[in-house]
């Protein structure tokens, strides 16, 4: 029976011998068709001795680098010390320490020539006397100021009873004050002591602008030197840092009122 006379479906039979599959053969295929296990990784002689590092301990830094840091800082302090001692040498020379007159307020000293003719008043009393205009305003400060204005008038030896103290109501009444007593002709100098400290409207700049201005004008209408002892300031500190200001003034006022002693007596010889 040829396979054309097989019903559809049917399969027609297999001779003996035929279509039969060696089974060694199929036992080989399956094999070589079966994943082989990977053999485990053995470990080496190198590996064996192997320590994971410890990651919260920190890692102690090598010897060799140690010693080349301190090297390394060594250079660098070398080399700033050798940029200090270049700074030195090409840094301009200090200026010397201005010289003092005898009056201690006034540093410098001027170099006149000998055959010029020189007036130069110092910080003495003897018989002079001296008004003292003291505003009241900012009290604290004044009386330290006057209290070292007094000082400084007992060192130079004026009587106390040719020191006369007026009071003023502030800074601003302090030029009144001054040409008042100027033109008593009483006196040979006056100092005017007071006290404007910084505020947060501009009443500062006005007082303090017209005390100045106005204690200049006393001094140049009456031809009386009248020193300014007046603290301008932004605080009560720096204030009270200055409160010594008021020798200073009355060492002025001394010097000029001694200058201008001179010159009287110069133009009187020179009649």
């Amino acid at each position: 029976m040829s396979a054309s006379e097989f019903w559809p479906g049917e399969q027609p039979h297999a001779a003996p011998g035929e279509g039969e599959v060696d089974e060694s053969v199929v036992e080989n295929v399956v094999a070589a068709a079966r994943p082989q296990p990977q053999p485990s990784a053995q470990p080496s002689d190198d590996t064996e001795d192997f320590e994971e590092p410890d990651l919260d301990e920190p890692e102690e830094p090598d010897e060799d680098d140690e010693d080349d840091e301190p090297e390394e800082d060594d250079e660098d302090e070398e080399n700033e010390d050798a940029d200090e001692d270049d700074a030195a040498e090409h840094a301009a020379p200090a200026a010397a320490e201005p010289l003092l007159r005898l009056a201690g307020h006034a540093p410098g000293d001027l170099e006149i020539p000998d055959d010029i003719a020189v007036l130069e008043g110092s910080p003495v009393g003897g018989r002079r006397g001296v008004g003292i205009v003291a505003a009241r305003f900012n009290g604290d400060v004044t009386n330290r100021l006057l209290e070292s204005a007094l000082a400084e008038l007992d060192r130079a030896q004026v009587p106390r009873e040719l020191v006369t103290v007026m009071a003023v109501p502030g800074a601003f009444e302090l030029p009144l004050g001054a040409m008042a007593l100027a033109k008593t002709r009483r006196y040979s100098a006056i100092v005017a002591l007071g006290c404007v400290i910084r505020g947060e409207t501009a009443h500062f700049d006005y007082v303090a602008g017209e005390a100045a201005s106005g204690i200049q004008l006393a001094a140049l209408e009456t031809g009386v030197p009248v020193a300014f002892g007046v603290l301008t300031v932004d605080t009560l500190e720096q204030a009270m840092a200055r409160a010594d200001k008021g020798g200073e003034a009355v060492r002025t006022a001394l010097e000029m009122a001694d200058l201008f002693g001179q010159l009287r007596a110069a133009a009187r010889s020179a009649q």
